[in-house]
């Protein structure tokens, strides 16, 4: 049976999620499709099937980046879940070579750890143009100010890199 043909009618824009490994980059993918899926725009993924390879299930981290594709009533995204784990690093930089634009997701109970910083300087010499910040766990912080200080800590690296 021969596939329908494939044609673009929403602009479309490649976009990734970075960022240090265990910061919940994968569960922020799962949600992105689960919260899409709703309105039809995307293949729900659970977290398990975005992991899927057998070391990466036995080991609990992303080691090759995943691909998964959800559209939104204006565009159609192409979205890169890259590995966080510094052993993994080429593999995060083959996925943000094509990317639009990263989503950097960030522990707000850790805040920015060392592949943060990687990820923001390999995501500027690979040409990424822009970074949105996603500050995940925020609920396992009781103290505002802590939320504040990690704030402040990405925009400082972002700032260091030329991310506005």
């Amino acid at each position: 049976m021969a596939k329908a043909k494939f044609e673009r009618t929403k602009p479309h824009v490649n976009v990734g999620t970075i960022g240090h490994v265990d910061h919940g980059k994968t569960t922020l993918t799962a949600a992105l499709t689960t919260i899409i899926s709703t309105t039809g725009g995307a293949q729900k993924m659970a977290y398990d099937q975005i992991d899927k390879a057998p070391e990466e299930k036995a080991r609990g981290i992303t080691i090759s980046t995943a691909h998964v594709e959800y559209e939104t009533e204006k565009r159609h995204y192409a979205h890169v879940d890259c590995p966080g784990h510094a052993d993994y690093v080429k593999n995060m930089i083959t996925g943000a070579a094509q990317m639009d634009g990263a989503i950097l997701v960030v522990s707000a109970a850790d805040g920015p750890m060392p592949q943060t910083r990687e990820h923001i300087l390999l995501s500027r010499q690979v040409g990424v143009p822009h970074i949105v910040v996603f500050l995940n766990k925020a609920d396992m912080v009781d103290d505002p100010e802590l939320l504040e200080l990690v704030e402040l800590e990405v925009r400082d690296l972002l700032n260091e890199y030329d991310f506005p």
